[in-house]
């Protein structure tokens, strides 16, 4: 979708990539969620990705994330992407590394813009761009003592 102003307050804010960090710390959905408000969105979208208790049929005790030095550089690259092509009125996208649990928050993204369907077109855009660019990856430890490193998160 090619980015278009052509309505009256549609016009873009003057920085609409209001959040990106990756942190070690534990993530908030209210944090994110704020970070995108913006009285002239409509429609917001958020994905929260958390850290779940199985993959490919094994039982998930705890995993880590670690991320190469890059990583921060290519969040920014895939937030300006997303934000050059939809018309967004604000984005915010963290993503924890270290130590998690199962229900841990692993990642939290957020996308405003002025109708829902956009909303929801550039957040999907903006996780799938993050899951497969950016240098995060997970090392999984299964509770039968095995473990497995995956490729960018």
């Amino acid at each position: 979708m090619a980015r278009t102003h052509d309505h009256p307050g549609e016009q873009a804010a003057q920085d609409p990539i209001r959040l990106l960090d990756i942190r070690d710390t534990p993530l908030s959905v209210d944090e994110i969620f704020r970070a995108v408000g913006d009285d002239a969105a409509g429609g917001t979208a958020l994905f929260v990705g958390t850290v779940r208790n199985h993959d490919d049929g094994q039982d998930v005790g705890s995993l880590g994330y670690s991320c190469h030095p890059s990583a921060a550089d290519e969040l920014r690259r895939v937030a300006e992407k997303v934000v050059a092509e939809f018309p967004v009125r604000a984005l915010a996208a963290v993503h924890r590394v270290g130590e998690l649990l199962v229900g841990d928050l692993a990642v939290v993204v957020a996308v405003s813009c002025a109708h829902r369907g956009e909303a929801f077109e550039a957040c999907r855009k903006l996780i799938d761009d993050l899951k497969h660019e950016v240098p995060i990856w997970k090392h999984q430890r299964f509770s039968d003592g095995t473990e497995e490193w995956v490729g960018a998160c």
